[in-house]
C-alpha cells in the first residue's frame, strides 16, 4: 500500500510540474505589445545610410518576452508598395521565420518562410544587432501584408 501511494505521488508530480512547463513555455512568457510601444515601430535598414528608418506600419499586433530576444513576433499591415521597398531598403537573405506560439494565429512561420522562398514575399533587414547577436527582420508581400521577428545573425554563430 506504501508503495501505490509514492509511486501515485511521483506521477502527480512529474504530471504538475510538465503542465506548468508546457504553460510557462507557450503562454507564460509572453506578453502582448501595445501598437503605441516603442517595440512597435517599424524600422528597416536603408540601402544607401546603413541606419534604420521608420516605415508606415498600420494594425500592428504583436507578442514579446522578457526571457529571451527571439521571442519577438508581429504581423502589421504597410501602405507602401513592394518596389519602393526594394529600392530603398537592404534585402535580407537569410531569412529564417521562428516559430511562434500556436495562440497566435496572425504569424505562420513555416508559411512564411515557404513563402519567401518562393519568391511571394520578400525579406528585408529591420534592425541588425537590435540584441548582441540578434537581427530583426520584416518579411513584406505584395500586398502590404508584413511580419516581423528576431533571429540570430551570423555574429552570434561564432
Amino acid at each position: 500500500m506504501n508503495g501505490k501511494l509514492v509511486g501515485g505521488f511521483v506521477v502527480l508530480s512529474a504530471l504538475i510540474t510538465g503542465a506548468a512547463v508546457y504553460y510557462a513555455q507557450v503562454y507564460g512568457y509572453y506578453q502582448k505589445v501595445d501598437a503605441a510601444a516603442p517595440a512597435a515601430e517599424i524600422r528597416l535598414t536603408e540601402i544607401e545610410s546603413g541606419q534604420p528608418q521608420p516605415i508606415a506600419a498600420e494594425a500592428f499586433e504583436g507578442i514579446d518576452a522578457d526571457s529571451s530576444p527571439l521571442r519577438f513576433r508581429g504581423c502589421f499591415h504597410t501602405p507602401l508598395s513592394l518596389a519602393l521597398l526594394t529600392e530603398t531598403f537592404t534585402v535580407y537573405d537569410k531569412a529564417t521565420p521562428l516559430n511562434g506560439p500556436g495562440w497566435f494565429s496572425c504569424y505562420d512561420a513555416a508559411q512564411i518562410g515557404a513563402d519567401l522562398e518562393s519568391g511571394k514575399a520578400v525579406a528585408f533587414l529591420s534592425e541588425h544587432d537590435i540584441h548582441p547577436g540578434v537581427d530583426r527582420v520584416v518579411a513584406v508581400y505584395p500586398d502590404g501584408r508584413a511580419y516581423v521577428w528576431q533571429q540570430l545573425n551570423d555574429e552570434a554563430e561564432k
